[in-house]
């Protein structure tokens, strides 16, 4: 049963990383303005655009930051500053419009991608996570397979937490949205101006923030 104890190591690992239920709040804020079938597209498209792009990772991530010379604390800032970015246009609501084709469909897929799937679930933390727990050098292949497991089934609840998210939505109305849309900006603010802080840290060998 030793396996068992490695896929819950794994398992427990990408739920933190991850954080699903820091997601939810995130997903209510982006789909408060849609309807009850835009938001079951974006709770099935996020998820699985995020399972796509950590198992890209898993696959080829150390490859390619190898291969470009990228500093893990340089990616740990890019994604930071990115996640940062989102968070200003969620307080303070600054940013363009998502395009629609009107259907929702566009619109729908477009919140997958940015800011749910890209940086929410599969955000740096999260990239990063995926390439160390499938280092060739030092994981055998039994492992790698609990890693790439463990990654489908948080992302698997992190889909049901999203399709649970619509009646919590009604009861709150479009003003409680807007709130937790608000609230949650200035809490990635201060998330993404820690990973940017600690990624500077690292890099310059300072006392951890």
């Amino acid at each position: 049963m030793w396996w068992f104890g490695d896929f819950l190591f794994d398992f427990l690992t990408i739920w933190i990383i991850i954080d699903p239920i820091t997601a939810l709040p995130i997903f209510i804020a982006v789909t408060a303005d849609c309807d009850q079938a835009t938001r079951r597209r974006i709770a099935g498209f996020a998820p699985l655009i995020a399972l796509a792009v950590l198992m890209f990772f898993i696959a080829a991530g150390q490859i390619i930051i190898t291969a470009m010379g990228i500093s893990l604390h340089a990616f740990e800032i890019a994604g930071g500053l990115i996640l940062l970015l989102f968070a200003i246009d969620l307080v303070i609501g600054v940013g363009r419009p998502v395009a629609t084709d009107g259907s929702g469909k566009t619109s729908a897929l477009q919140r997958a991608i940015y800011p749910l799937a890209i940086p929410t679930l599969a955000g740096p933390g999260a990239m990063l996570t995926v390439i160390l727990r499938t280092d060739n050098s030092r994981i055998n292949i039994l492992e790698q397979i609990h890693t790439e497991a463990a990654v489908a089934l948080v992302l698997g609840i992190t889909y049901l937490l999203m399709l649970s998210a619509g009646p919590l939505t009604r009861v709150i109305g479009t003003g409680g949205a807007n709130v937790v849309k608000r609230v949650m900006g200035m809490i990635l603010a201060s998330y993404a101006t820690t990973l940017i802080l600690q990624g500077f840290a690292r890099w310059l060998h300072l006392p951890p923030v």
